[in-house]
């Protein structure tokens, strides 16, 4: 398979008999004025080669939010392929039925040249804030091709339909 591939953790938990996600609103300028599709599970590239999709997972998730990835059962959610050419990636994600405050995230951070073209280095957060929702805002919040997941987890935690 061409592209690139990822992996991550999705936690999720159940209040009142509901079940949320936590997922981080992606960092940077690009998508500081965005919300709807501007949203991820926390996750990063991975070199299948030389490393384990379980293993790069942990490791993002850490880089991302700047806590461990809490205790409890990874529930394997599949991969999803999705882009195209160049682009392409080839993500794998684990559930985990966890609680973890957002108030504590310390995001990991990226450098990139800002403004365009003008020669000056710049310093964002991988992802400048996370916050629990309920899937049917998940839905809405995250990339297209990370909305599968949101449907995996429910499907798991209900069963298949009868």
């Amino acid at each position: 398979m061409a592209g690139k591939y990822s992996a991550g953790i999705l936690l999720f938990r159940r209040t009142s008999g509901e079940t949320e996600v936590l997922i981080g609103h992606m960092g940077g300028p690009f998508w500081a004025r965005k919300d709807n599709g501007a949203w991820s599970i926390p996750k990063g590239e991975y070199e299948p080669d030389t490393e384990d999709a379980a293993a790069a997972a942990r490791r993002e998730f850490t880089e991302e939010l700047g806590l461990p990835v809490p205790d409890g059962e990874w529930i394997p959610l599949g991969e999803v392929r999705y882009g195209s050419g160049k682009s392409a990636k080839n993500l794998t994600v684990w559930a985990i039925e966890a609680d973890l405050d957002p108030a504590q995230v310390v995001p990991g951070t990226f450098e990139m040249e800002w403004p365009p073209r003008s020669g000056r280095m710049a310093l964002f957060p991988e992802i400048d804030r996370a916050a629990w929702f309920d899937l049917a805002t998940a839905q809405d919040k995250l990339g297209t091709g990370q909305r599968p997941y949101v449907d995996r987890l429910a499907e798991h935690l209900t069963g298949p339909p009868a």
